[in-house]
């Protein structure tokens, strides 16, 4: 334990880079007591709405959350989503310098909740690829050798700032340098990944991004050690839910039990755990005990509803309460 407390220590002193889509969560919270005449279509009565951080954006707000210092690059529309989004980053103690406008909209996912229950969810985006003069933007900030990241994070939710072109400037500008690089993938890009340190796919992601379904641990291991083939990074983190994740790197792999108690909400699970197993790898902890921690995060946050956080105390408290 004294060892682990020495790697939380450290949280403060590192600075992480967060590239990707950065996504606005807008919810509308309200009861159903009637279905509207002009339809068969529940009527919302609307009692509350609220902002929090999506995509990119959450990750971010994991790692401030962690105690460590941290920058966001990406794009965002000019509109009032666009400054919600800014704000709230700024309001967690994120660094929003490197958030472009572009000729977007920002990305908003608007979920309708009634009696806690989802009743629909609208998005307002745009998916196609960052135009020239934002990439070159986005590209020269994170050319600038004053931001000694001690890390970098893609969060690829593929909204058009994650390209191949993009995944080979971060590659040649950052792990070549030997600068850790972790990638939270997307289906259909994991083409764009290869020679990165980690991706930390879910089980739905691995089986499409091995071609190998995932049904049990036969399985699970030949597209762990598949990935970790075909894209010829350093190591591989399979989230699998309620089953814990399974930590793949070259000639090993490692299972992790999950520590969740209660779930209730496993949005936003996927950036914790990035946020989590990065920081505490470039803290000191081996990618093994960085995992441990991450899983440990990631069952305090499904233990509440909607987009959610973990501090260094809490997860400090949850390993020692889990032994």
């Amino acid at each position: 334990m004294a060892r682990l407390s020495g790697i939380f220590r450290n949280f403060k002193r590192k600075k992480i880079l967060v590239v990707g889509d950065l996504v606005l969560d807008h919810y509308i919270w309200g009861l159903v007591e009637r279905i509207s005449p002009e339809a068969p279509v529940p009527v919302v009565d609307v009692k509350e709405e609220n902002y929090s951080l999506g995509g990119g954006a959450n990750v971010a707000a994991n790692i401030a959350a962690l105690g460590a210092g941290v920058t966001v690059a990406g794009v965002r529309g000019d509109d009032l989503f666009g400054d919600t989004l800014v704000r709230l980053l700024q309001e967690v103690g994120a660094d929003t310098g490197g958030i472009f406008i572009g000729k977007r909209p920002t990305t908003v996912k608007t979920r309708v909740i009634a009696h806690n229950q989802q009743v629909v969810r609208f998005d307002r985006e745009d998916r196609r690829r960052l135009d020239e003069t934002t990439f070159r933007k986005l590209k020269g900030f994170l050319s600038d050798p004053a931001g000694g990241w001690d890390a970098v994070i893609v969060s690829d939710y593929k909204k058009g700032v994650v390209s191949e072109k993009m995944m080979r400037f971060i590659i040649d500008r950052f792990k070549r340098k030997g600068v850790f690089v972790a990638v939270d993938p997307k289906v259909g890009h994991f083409n764009l990944y290869k020679g990165v340190s980690l991706i930390t796919p879910n089980t739905k992601e691995a089986s499409d991004g091995a071609g190998i379904e995932i049904r049990d641990e036969g399985t699970l291991r030949k597209a762990g050690e598949r990935l970790l083939r075909r894209l010829g990074c350093d190591s591989v983190l399979i989230t699998r839910g309620e089953q814990g994740m399974s930590l793949f790197r070259k000639g090993s792999v490692t299972h992790i039990p999950t520590v969740a108690r209660s779930v209730y909400d496993v949005t936003g699970a996927g950036d914790t755990v990035i946020a989590a197993i990065t920081l505490a790898h470039v803290s000191g902890a081996g990618l093994g005990d960085a995992a441990t921690i991450a899983n440990h995060a990631a069952g305090i946050v499904i233990g509440r509803v909607g987009t959610a956080t973990a501090t260094a105390e809490e997860v400090m408290q949850s390993i020692r309460d889990n032994g």
